[in-house]
């Protein structure tokens, strides 16, 4: 059986940024009312990412045009701080280079303002669980750059560098399926083992490799062709 977000003891922490009063305090009044528990609120760059340290969210959604700092550069810093916190951007761009900037920049989802409440509500709980979520149509744009990154001339090998430590057989199975654009929750569907099993491979293989997000493990993973196999 494969753990889901609704396995959960305790309520998903969200923190909502958005420069906009009204729009946030509606959208952390919604996540409230539907279970989930907002430990903080952001209208700002430098507040986002202070208040993000104090309360330790699990995810932070995140609209990119903040006064003061940009979202993206928010979103470098506070995964860089914290690379378990999730973020999920909730913008009103549906512009290919915003996206790619986004998760680039270490976001897990993108989703338009334009969403259902239902479906932002799905889009925390994914998120909060690792798994990618993004507005209809973005997915495939997503791993269209991926295929693009690692198709660039890679930069020249430091012979001073260790070799990359060697994967077990099930880490190298889980990243193949990572590279193919799978969820978490299908892989551990399709591996029959939990979503937790999933999410700790998937760490393992970063902390081996190096790798800080999933954007780097499937840029890493497409390079060395896994995701053809």
């Amino acid at each position: 059986m494969t753990e889901t977000s609704a396995d959960r003891q305790d309520p998903i922490r969200v923190m909502v940024v958005d420069d906009h009063p009204m729009w946030r305090d509606a959208v952390a009044r919604d996540l409230a009312e539907s279970g989930f528990e907002v430990v903080a609120t952001a209208g700002d760059g430098e507040q986002a990412v202070r208040r993000a340290k104090a309360a330790a969210p699990d995810v932070l959604v995140l609209d990119l045009n903040l006064p003061g700092k940009p979202g993206v550069q928010v979103c470098k810093e506070v995964v860089g701080e914290n690379p378990a916190l999730r973020v999920l951007v909730l913008s009103a761009s549906g512009e290919h280079a915003d996206v790619l900037e986004a998760v680039k920049s270490g976001a897990t989802g993108y989703l338009l303002k334009s969403a259902s409440t239902g479906e932002l509500q799905d889009a925390v709980r994914c998120t909060a669980v690792g798994d990618p979520v993004f507005t209809p149509g973005l997915a495939g744009l997503v791993l269209g750059e991926y295929r693009r990154l690692a198709s660039e001339p890679a930069p020249a090998p430091d012979t001073d560098e260790p070799k990359a430590p060697r994967l077990t057989d099930r880490e190298t199975e889980v990243l193949r399926l990572v590279a193919k654009g799978l969820s978490y929750k299908q892989i551990a569907e399709r591996l029959v083992i939990s979503h937790r099993t999933v999410q700790n491979h998937v760490q393992n293989t970063l902390g081996k490799l190096q790798l800080h997000n999933r954007v780097e493990l499937v840029r890493y993973a497409i390079e060395r062709g896994l995701d053809d196999e």
